[in-house]
């Protein structure tokens, strides 16, 4: 593999994983608590569910990748599965942000934009990346 495809390849990675990492800090980070009434308990464990197994998946399948690197750029079709599910993530999550349900600009206007642009970024870095793997597993 190219040196580029290398680079672009950890830094994909290495971003999902901060990512997943921050977002177990998300709710405290911005006060979640705060926009929710008290009484519905269910609602706030059901989102502190949702946040941290979404964490949890997200960081675990990216440290799985930074660990597996070498294999995805030796061209193991297993490794680059599971890259490409993780591209496949990225990609609803920029198109959600884009076209389907855009974050609101209230409170914090530059969170929202700085979000809609790194996750669309990222997305279309993993596809050139999964687009390089899937010309070389052909061409292999």
């Amino acid at each position: 593999m190219k040196k580029s495809i290398y680079i672009l390849y950890y830094i994909t990675v290495v971003v999902s994983a901060l990512v997943g990492l921050w977002h177990f800090f998300v709710p405290w980070m911005f006060q979640w608590y705060d926009y929710l009434p008290m009484q519905y308990e269910n609602l706030i464990v059901g989102i502190d569910y949702t946040n941290y197994c979404f964490s949890l998946l997200l960081f675990g399948l990216s440290i799985m990748l930074i660990v597996l690197g070498k294999r995805a750029l030796e061209l193991n079709k297993e490794v680059i599965y599971f890259y490409l599910f993780l591209t496949l993530v990225w990609l609803f999550r920029g198109c959600l942000a884009t076209f389907i349900e855009p974050w609101p600009l209230d409170p914090i206007p530059s969170a929202a934009i700085g979000q809609l642009v790194a996750s669309d970024l990222l997305a279309v870095l993993m596809i050139f990346v999964s687009v390089c793997f899937i010309k070389a597993i052909k061409q292999k």
